[in-house]
């Protein structure tokens, strides 16, 4: 089918999308929010927009309309359905199904009452009562329900029960007391600071902090299961799977944090990234992103400053509460600074935080796409700086050596250009003059074969050399290295398997690259593929020996009849089970007669 058409500015935009959740808004050309969606997969689902003709006209026409877009990336799916619902209702685009109300989804509300209720609802009223959500289906939050009235004993009933209610005897105790589901408040059989330990219980489940709630299922999943009641056992691990699913609270509705500005700092070495989010009504209705080159090497709090300066400029922003990673260096009367440890809030900062980290990531995208080689260098300047070298790496060299129990000792060499695999220059190396399984020993011999024939070839050599092994690897190669006179021009370092740790020569003590650190992918990336690949020859080497051992011991029988044997049988085991007289058809009788006696000697 025709793919849509699109501005080149929008397929860069398109391109380098993360595969993540979250929230994709679209503009017409008059920057007006045409369209707000949700994604699970963000690049995925923009893309389906424009590379189909669709059978709904109406999405065709947005197709057509869209001249930009923007997104917010958000932690999980849940977050990414609240925020639409949130962002639909402030700007409610031309072609979206507009939500009238707040009857969109459900909710839990734990009421303002003396002796509150836990109930489902999709209206909110502002009487005090705390509501949980929304949730994503009726089924989550009856699940949810269920479990609690299940482990509390929370009244059920729509009496408004106060001390006066109860001193009048209004109350009469339902089937629910006696089946020890509720305590009975409408009798004044539990005082009103027990109960409303209770419903604390239930507020800090709604929250999110579901583990007691969940321990408690499994506890009652297995044993049901010992009593061999697996019906029973069954709907708990339903309802298990249910709150395990949605248990994460929503991080971008919130009926704590309704208006509130957030300011998210991600910095790497030379740029910083201020991501702004506005909070309003417990939703995030902006988000723009800022970025800045650092001068003098200015501190965060004073990036911070200079981005709150920047918004309330340029969008005429007014603050009141703001939440930042730490205070910013600026003096703001009237404005309340709040570093949230935990909670609410400190969950809006790490959305805000993640947005300019995403930022981040697509400016290197776009900067990558436009040029390919930046990326190369980029990588190579940082592997540079890790290891203190004095060029860039674009020869890296790695060695592995492979043994099993001492058999078939052999070694392999990977080679990287420009941080990528380069297989034809891969070697393969079996030892020569190492008896036994000395890996030290190896290392030395191969490395010297290695480079005394580049040297002798003229060809160049590598700008860094990888080991895979500790100290004493390394040494082994150092030793090498010294020996003809390369240690000087060739730098070495060592991988340790165990915890990543990168040895250098001379030093005892190992550097611990980030384990995010492009460094460290590009070294582990080589120590696997010579792995890999000495492994592989080794398997090969080893097979092959197996194979050919029994022919090789047969006086009269050379290269070329052992191959004819084996290409016509397959292998060493029909080759025994054959008769003489098929043997005799591929080699001759005569050969066929000594084969055959020497692999039935024992007959």
């Amino acid at each position: 089918m025709p793919k849509h058409r699109k501005s080149a500015a929008l397929e860069e935009k398109i391109s380098i999308l993360p595969d993540t959740p979250g929230v994709y808004t679209y503009y017409d050309s008059e920057g007006t929010v045409i369209y707000v969606g949700k994604a699970k997969n963000l690049k995925r689902r923009v893309s389906s927009y424009f590379n189909r003709t669709h059978q709904s006209v109406r999405t065709n026409l947005l197709v057509r309309a869209i001249a930009d877009m923007s997104y917010i990336v958000v932690p999980t799916e849940q977050d990414a359905l609240n925020l639409e619902a949130s962002m639909i209702k402030t700007y409610q685009p031309r072609y979206n199904v507009l939500l009238k109300d707040d009857k969109s989804y459900p909710w839990i509300v734990v009421t303002n009452e003396p002796y509150p209720r836990v109930f489902m609802t999709r209206e909110r009223v502002r009487d005090g009562s705390k509501y949980y959500g929304p949730y994503a289906d009726t089924g989550s939050a009856r699940a949810t329900l269920d479990l609690i009235r299940h482990l509390y004993h929370i009244r059920s009933c729509r009496h408004l029960i106060t001390p006066d209610y109860i001193a009048r005897s209004k109350g009469r105790l339902c089937l629910d007391y006696h089946l020890k589901r509720c305590l009975g408040p409408c009798c004044g059989l539990v005082s009103q600071a027990d109960y409303m330990a209770e419903i604390e219980k239930v507020k800090t489940i709604l929250k999110g902090d579901t583990s007691e709630l969940l321990h408690h299922l499994r506890s009652e999943m297995d044993a049901l299961s010992m009593e061999l009641r697996f019906e029973e056992a069954q709907d708990i691990k339903t309802q298990y799977e249910l709150i395990s699913r949605y248990r994460a609270k929503s991080v971008i509705v919130s009926q704590t944090v309704t208006d509130v500005d957030v300011f998210g700092l991600y910095e790497d070495e030379s740029d910083v990234y201020i991501n702004y989010m506005r909070v309003h009504s417990g939703a995030v209705v902006r988000s723009v992103t800022l970025e800045y080159r650092r001068r003098l090497d200015e501190p965060p709090a004073q990036m911070l400053a200079y981005a709150m300066t920047e918004v309330a400029e340029t969008l005429g922003v007014e603050y009141d509460e703001v939440i930042v990673s730490e205070v910013p260096d600026v003096e703001m009367p009237g404005v309340r600074f709040t570093v949230p440890q935990r909670g609410d809030k400190a969950k809006l900062l790490d959305v805000s935080q993640r947005n300019a980290r995403q930022h981040h990531i697509d400016k290197l995208k776009t900067r990558e796409k436009r040029d390919p080689a930046a990326r190369t260098d980029r990588i190579l300047e940082r592997i540079k700086s890790d290891f203190h070298l004095s060029e860039l790496p674009r020869w890296i060299e790695c060695f592995d050596n492979s043994n099993i129990q001492g058999t078939n000792p052999v070694a392999s060499c990977v080679v990287f250009r420009d941080a990528r695999p380069s297989k034809k220059d891969y070697r393969h190396f079996n030892i020569r003059t190492v008896e036994g399984p000395d890996d030290f020993a190896s290392m030395k011999e191969v490395l010297t074969r290695r480079y005394t024939r580049l040297q002798a070839e003229g060809n160049g050599l590598p700008q860094l050399i990888v080991v895979d092994g500790g100290k004493g690897q390394l040494s082994s190669a150092v030793e090498a290295l010294d020996e003809m006179g390369l240690r000087g021009t060739i730098a070495v370092v060592g991988i340790a398997k165990r915890l990543e740790e990168i040895y250098f020569p001379g030093d005892s003590i190992p550097l611990y690259i980030d384990k995010n650190s492009e460094t460290l992918r590009v070294v582990q990336a080589l120590r696997d593929e010579a792995h890999r690949f000495g492994i592989t020859h080794h398997r090969n080497r080893r097979s092959k020996s197996q194979t050919v051992s029994e022919l090789d011991g047969i006086k009269g029988v050379g290269e070329r009849t052992r191959t004819a044997l084996l290409t016509h049988f397959k292998s060493l085991k029909r080759l025994r089970e054959a008769d003489i007289n098929s043997i005799a058809e591929v080699v001759g009788p005569s050969k066929a007669s000594i084969i055959f006696s020497a692999l039935h000697h024992d007959d």
